[in-house]
C-alpha cells in the first residue's frame, strides 16, 4: 500500500427527490475524485460532485451489466489504495438493506477509512411523500422494515411470518414487487388478515411517484394488472387507510410532467429547479455550449479603452458574465468609471447586480428591438456604444443604433457552439414520445435542437420564450405550443403551466 490511502464515504442519496440529499452528502460528493452510484440514484444529485471527478454507474437493470457485490468491494479498496476519495453513492440509506455491512467489512481488512453518511431511506419519505402515516396514535406504535428478498443459500434468515402477522404496528416491505404473491400470502395463511389495509408506494419522492391503496389480499393481483416494476415499497397495516383530500406533493401544478431544458449546463440549474419545485421531472440536454472566445485579444483592448464609450451594452447574462470575469483578471471594477450600462432583460439586469453593478437602462419588452428602441430615447447621435455578444447572434441592436447615428462596436466575449451529440438516454425518450414539453430559449438553441435530434422533436411540445425564438422554430418547420407573455425564464415557467392546467 502507498504511504498515503484515500478515503471512502458511503452516501445515502435518498430516495428519489434531489434536494433529499443531506449536507455531508453534498460535501462528501464535492471531494471526490471517484463516485460510484448505484442506478436508482437521481442523477441530478451527481451534479454535487466537481466536474472533473469520475462517475460510474455501477449497473442498471435490463440494459447492462450490474457490479456483483464482490467486484463493488473490491473496487472500493483498489481505488482507495490508489489514494483517490472515493464516494459510494447509495439510493435511500447505506445502512437499510444496502450493503454497508459487506462493503465496511471489505474496507476494515484493507485498512482503508471510511465514513458512513446517512440517507433517508424510502419507507419514511413514503410518511410524507404519499400521504401514508407510518404510526398514529391508538391504530400503529410500531414499525417494521422487513426485505422480501432472501439471498440465495441463506436458509437461517427465513421471515418469522407468524411474528410478522402479530406484529402490532406497520409493516414496510422492501424489493417485495417480485414477490408479493409469496409473501402477502405467507402472511394470511400466518393469520393476518386479506382485508388488511395496504399501499403499494412506486418510486416514492419522484415526480412520476405512483401510491395504489389496495389490500394484503389483493397486493400481488395489483401488481400483476398494472404490470408495477421496482423500485416500489408497500405498507401493510391500518394507517395505509389513512388518506386526505390533498396530498401536497402530487398536487403541485406540474406533477408527472416530464420537461427537458435545453439551456447550456451553467445556466440550467435555476431552470431546471423551479421547474422541479412545480413538480415536474426535469431532464437536461445542453443544445449549446458556452465557452470562452478563441482569442482575448479583441475583449482585452476594448477594456483597456472602456473611458473611449459611453454605453456598454448587454445582451444576454452569459455577455455579463464574460466580460466582467474578464475585467475583474486584468484590472477591476473602477475601469468602467462613468460608462452607462444597458441589459436586455431582467435576466441580465440581475447578472450585473451580482456583481455590484446596476443597469442604467432596461427596456420592457426584453429583445434586441426594444433595447435599441429605448437606447435611442437616449440620444444616440455621436455617443460611442460597445456591445458585449457571442460568436452568433443577430444584428438588430448593432444596425439601429448606427442607422440612428450612434457609434457602434462589438466584441465577441463568449463563444455560442452547438452541442453535436445528444444524450442517449434523452434522444430515446424523445423518439418514444416519453418527453411532454422542450423548453427553447433562443434562436441558436432552436437551430441545435433540430440538427440534435430532427423530426423527433414533433413528438414533444415545444415551448418558446420569445416571438423571435418562436419565429426560428416555424421558419426550420415546427409548431409552437405555447409562447411567454414575459421573455424570461419565469415567463416560460409561467406559459407551461397556464398550458398544462388548460389556461391556455
Amino acid at each position: 500500500m502507498p504511504q498515503t490511502v484515500g478515503k471512502v464515504f458511503l452516501v445515502g442519496g435518498g430516495p428519489g427527490d434531489p434536494g433529499l440529499i443531506t449536507l455531508r452528502g453534498c460535501q462528501c460528493l464535492a471531494a471526490a475524485d471517484v463516485v460510484l452510484y448505484d442506478y436508482l440514484v437521481n442523477p441530478q444529485i451527481l451534479t454535487h460532485a466537481r466536474p472533473t471527478a469520475e462517475l460510474v454507474c455501477l449497473g442498471r437493470h435490463g440494459r447492462d451489466r450490474i457490479m456483483p457485490q464482490s467486484e463493488i468491494d473490491a473496487e472500493l479498496v483498489r481505488l482507495a489504495r490508489e489514494g483517490r476519495t472515493v464516494v459510494r453513492l447509495k439510493g435511500g440509506d447505506p445502512a437499510v438493506f444496502a450493503h454497508a455491512h459487506e462493503e465496511t467489512a471489505a474496507l476494515d481488512e484493507a485498512h482503508v477509512p471510511y465514513e458512513i453518511v446517512p440517507g433517508i431511506t424510502a419507507a419514511l419519505a413514503a410518511g410524507s411523500y404519499a400521504g401514508i402515516p407510518l404510526t398514529q396514535g391508538g391504530t400503529a406504535s410500531a414499525v417494521a422494515l422487513v426485505t422480501a428478498q432472501q439471498r440465495e443459500g441463506i436458509d437461517s434468515l427465513v421471515l418469522d411470518y407468524d411474528a410478522l402477522a402479530a406484529f402490532p404496528g406497520t409493516l414496510i416491505f422492501y424489493m417485495g414487487v417480485t414477490t408479493a404473491s409469496h409473501w402477502s400470502t405467507a402472511l394470511i395463511l400466518a393469520g393476518k388478515s386479506p382485508h388488511t389495509p395496504a399501499a403499494i408506494v412506486r418510486r416514492c419522492s419522484w415526480p412520476d411517484q405512483e401510491t395504489i391503496r389496495c389490500t394484503l389480499g389483493t397486493i400481488a393481483r395489483e401488481i400483476e394488472i398494472r404490470r408495477l416494476r421496482p423500485p416500489a415499497l408497500v405498507v401493510v397495516g391500518p394507517v395505509a387507510a389513512l388518506t386526505r383530500k390533498h396530498n401536497w406533493f402530487v398536487d403541485r401544478p406540474l406533477f408527472g410532467v416530464r420537461v427537458l431544458v435545453t439551456r447550456a449546463p451553467h445556466q440550467a440549474q435555476t431552470f431546471a429547479a423551479a421547474l422541479a419545485e412545480l413538480g415536474a421531472e426535469v431532464l437536461l440536454q445542453p443544445a449549446i455550449e458556452v465557452l470562452p472566445p478563441d482569442d482575448w485579444s479583441q475583449l482585452d483592448r476594448a477594456l483597456v479603452q472602456l473611458d473611449r464609450y459611453d454605453w456598454l451594452v448587454f445582451s444576454s447574462a452569459n455577455g455579463v458574465r464574460a466580460l466582467l470575469d474578464r475585467l475583474l483578471e486584468t484590472r477591476d471594477l473602477r475601469a468602467l468609471g462613468k460608462i452607462k450600462l444597458a441589459a436586455i432583460g431582467s435576466g441580465t439586469a440581475e447578472a450585473l447586480g451580482r456583481y455590484h453593478l446596476r443597469a442604467d437602462l432596461v427596456p420592457d419588452e426584453f429583445r434586441a428591438e426594444s433595447l435599441a428602441e429605448a437606447l435611442q430615447g437616449e440620444a444616440v447621435g455621436g455617443r460611442r456604444f460597445l456591445l458585449a455578444r457571442a460568436s452568433r447572434g443577430r444584428e438588430v441592436l448593432a444596425e439601429q443604433l448606427s442607422k440612428a447615428g450612434g457609434r457602434v462596436e462589438q466584441v465577441v466575449v463568449y463563444e455560442s457552439r452547438d452541442i453535436v451529440e445528444p444524450d442517449r438516454e434523452i434522444a430515446s425518450r424523445l423518439r418514444e414520445g416519453k418527453i411532454d414539453w422542450i423548453t427553447v430559449t433562443s434562436s441558436a438553441i432552436a437551430r441545435s435542437l433540430v440538427a440534435l435530434f430532427g423530426a423527433d422533436l414533433r413528438h414533444s411540445k415545444l415551448a418558446a420564450i420569445s416571438p423571435i425564438t418562436s419565429a426560428t422554430l416555424k421558419d426550420l418547420g415546427y409548431d409552437v405550443a405555447v409562447e411567454a407573455r414575459q421573455y424570461t425564464m419565469s415567463g416560460l415557467v409561467d406559459a407551461i403551466c397556464a398550458a398544462h392546467s388548460g389556461g391556455e
